[in-house]
């Protein structure tokens, strides 16, 4: 199956030859509640290029609220091209994207639940700034990380923490750390001082998220993950990765299809994008908090060919991503979610989520792209 001649051609290079067998579309187009219309920052006039390949004009300043003839409905034209892409990568794949300051959302499984890894950094800080808010929490409170604090994967603290035997940070510190580096022990040290999983699900709860699943942190998560019970010696170099090797290849194959089959940590792309959405709204957190945590993860260091690459200039971009185990070259979770401004400051939610996948590397940076590059080209459409 070959790509349309809509997509771009850097993504029709990388995946010509994937094929998607017995995948059938959820494609929807669900109206949302009527937000407040805000009047937009007006942005410079002229054509911009995306940088995979295709040329698209630039969003000219234009009425905000219902006057806006892409308030009320996704443009003509966008879900067909969602849908292609989708279609056309193999493994499986959700996306969603939900116009921030208007009533559309539009999905292919949406529904579904994707293994989020780090993405799930984004409950932690929120988890934390809603208890700053409430009084609970101080961003200048000092955390103090030890050894047995230390967890795998990515982590650049555990070098201070071995070399200095032990380190104190405040929470605006390990926000920031594990916000824009994605550093595991920063993230779980937040956990910890937040009040570990079970606040994490409580404010779920309570904000009505919807299809969000918070896992056991990232310890719990990666060893059970690859079929190991946790050991405090596998934050110690590639310890984790060493006794992961010595595992039979059916107890790994069962470990990460039963993840698969049923993350501890799922997430649904449209429920990601609807809170990506309120939290742009300020429906979330309260002001202050609302502007820091944008402000953070404006300042996202991973992910860098992802849904960022595929944006005009001019368009601003936060976000977070998230990235699981391999196993026989195929990858349990490859993501990355953020909100996109176009010039004019019209605001879009968008979320690509790979479950499963044994496509390279660049052929998903280049679907990640493919999906923002056809936001913005339908933008003001």
């Amino acid at each position: 199956m070959k790509f349309s001649l809509s997509v771009r051609p850097l993504l029709a290079m990388t995946m010509s030859a994937a094929v998607l067998a017995g995948c059938v579309s959820s494609a929807a187009i669900v109206p949302q509640p009527r937000a407040q219309p805000q009047a937009p920052v007006r942005g410079p006039a002229g054509a911009v290029t995306v940088p995979i390949g295709q040329p698209v004009p630039s969003a000219m300043p234009r009425p905000a609220g219902p006057l806006d003839p892409g308030f009320r409905r996704a443009p003509t034209g966008l879900s067909d091209r969602i849908r292609e892409l989708w279609r056309t990568f193999p493994g499986k794949t959700g996306i969603a994207v939900q116009r921030i300051d208007g009533e559309w959302t539009l999905s292919e499984r949406g529904g579904e639940l994707f293994p989020q890894q780090s993405v799930s950094k984004f409950w932690v800080a929120l988890t934390v700034l809603d208890a700053v808010d409430q009084g609970r929490l101080s961003l200048d409170q000092r955390v103090r990380i030890g050894p047995e604090d230390l967890t795998l994967f990515y982590q650049p603290l555990a070098a201070r923490v071995r070399s200095q035997g032990s380190v104190t940070m405040t929470v605006r510190e390990l926000i920031e750390t594990a916000i824009t580096h994605s550093d595991n022990t920063a993230n779980d040290s937040l956990l910890r001082t937040v009040g570990g999983p079970a606040a994490v699900r409580a404010f779920i709860a309570k904000k009505d998220l919807g299809a969000i699943r918070f896992g056991p942190g990232e310890r719990l998560l990666q060893s059970g993950t690859a079929g190991l019970t946790w050991q405090q010696s596998y934050s110690v170099g590639r310890n984790f990765e060493s006794a992961r090797a010595l595992l039979p290849a059916a107890t790994r194959r069962a470990a990460m299809d039963n993840y698969l089959a049923n993350p501890v940590d799922g997430a649904s792309p449209a429920a990601i994008a609807s809170a990506l959405t309120r939290l742009a709204r300020g429906t979330l957190l309260s002001p202050e908090s609302t502007e820091y945590l944008q402000d953070v993860m404006s300042r996202t260091r991973s992910g860098p060919r992802r849904l960022k690459a595929g944006l005009p200039p001019g368009w601003k971009f936060m976000h977070k991503t998230g990235t699981g185990q391999n196993l026989g070259g195929m990858t349990a979770g490859y993501n990355d979610i953020g909100i996109a401004t176009a010039p004019d400051g019209t605001r879009y939610a968008i979320v690509v989520m790979l479950g499963s996948t044994t496509a390279g590397i660049p052929a998903r940076m280049a679907l990640m792209q493919a999906v923002s590059s056809a936001v913005a080209e339908y933008h003001g459409r």
